[in-house]
């Protein structure tokens, strides 16, 4: 047979690569252009971030542009698809950065890192780690009086890089908890001296060897893990590798997190709430993270990452979430808002 037709691996409804080593990927793959959204009025520009191809999209308040001295948060963003597929350029994530940059008044970066199988991980976090960089020198550069960084005038004029967040959906959120874990650790850090003000995981993919209770409604959970993460790693790392199963750190290793704050949603449709939750647990009880707050917000009634597609949920769930996020980013404290408790959406009421 034809090596460019043959199937190796069936990794549907994902992707299917071929004996060839071809990789057809059979969602996520539609592409819309930046612009200026009306509804919003947020406008976004696509960037190349280096020579080899990593590239961007930008988002920001477009009443922003030609105000100089206007600072806004600097949010870096991490798509999810499972590590192999989906993009920055997609309509689902333009929809949804649009949505979240209007909220919370900040300028974004939307990275567009590599997928596997053609680029297995840790491919997508040494990506994600040099598009955080690169936002931030070009954020700070100038800013500081230092040495200049790369040449983006949004970043450079409308950034605050004493505002810096890191966030994602799903596999994205996974990134942004990696990408937290090497900026604390001995030997990284940001151009600057800058530091991560705060990490936002939305319905992150974390998976693990022992089954939670929520994991255990689906026959076969575990199969089904590790093969997905077999196959994006290339067999290099297993299930209970810190990358996919960070409930197996030692409570000391926490201090490696990065990060001042940390927001954690769950959804409670989601196979994986249980993860989420045991993470903002053993973070709050490690004693080792430096960090001041961590707060899980619950979408109840939804199912995973509900808030891409338009038809999950309702639109005041996907716009509580929303808030909650510009919330999260737009206070300096816990005091007077969550406390340590755990925080919830009112969307019991959301479609399924």
């Amino acid at each position: 047979m034809d090596p460019d037709a043959e199937v190796d691996v069936d990794m549907s409804p994902y992707l299917i690569r071929y004996k060839s080593g071809r990789v057809r990927r059979l969602m996520g793959t539609s592409r819309v252009a930046a612009g200026t959204d009306a509804a919003t009025g947020v406008t976004s520009k696509d960037v190349s971030l280096d020579a080899a191809g990593l590239a961007a999209r930008l988002y920001i308040p477009t009443d922003v542009l030609g105000k100089p001295g206007e600072k806004l948060p600097l949010l870096v963003y991490f798509h999810g698809g499972a590590f192999s597929v989906h993009s920055a350029f997609s309509g689902a994530y333009s929809r949804f950065l649009n949505a979240l940059v209007s909220a919370a008044r900040a300028v974004a970066v939307s990275v567009d890192f590599r997928l596997a199988p053609e680029h297995p991980v840790p491919v997508a976090y040494d990506d994600a780690w040099a598009a955080l960089r690169w936002a931030v020198a070009a954020t700070c550069g100038r800013a500081a009086g230092s040495r200049p960084g790369p040449e983006e005038p949004w970043l450079a004029e409308h950034g605050n890089v004493a505002s810096v967040f890191v966030a994602g959906d799903s596999t994205g959120g996974n990134i942004a908890h990696n990408v937290a874990m090497r900026a604390g650790r001995i030997g990284f850090g940001l151009p600057g001296g800058a530091k991560i003000e705060g990490m936002v995981l939305l319905h992150p993919y974390f998976r693990g060897g022992e089954l939670l209770p929520s994991e255990l409604t689906e026959p076969r959970s575990l199969e089904r893990a590790e093969r997905w993460w077999a196959f994006v790693t290339a067999g290099r790392y297993g299930i209970d590798h810190p990358f996919v199963n960070p409930l197996a750190m030692a409570a000391a290793e926490w201090a490696a997190l990065g990060c001042r704050r940390a927001l954690v949603t769950v959804a409670g449709l989601d196979k994986m709430r249980d993860r989420g939750r045991r993470y903002v647990e053993a973070l709050r009880a490690s004693g080792a993270w430096a960090g001041d707050e961590a707060v899980l917000y619950e979408d109840r009634g939804v199912r995973h990452v509900f808030f891409l597609r338009k038809s999950e949920g309702s639109d005041k769930a996907r716009k509580d979430m929303v808030a909650a996020v510009a919330s999260f980013m737009a206070s300096s404290s816990a005091e007077g808002r969550c406390g340590p408790s755990m925080c919830s959406s009112s969307s019991s009421d959301a479609k399924l």
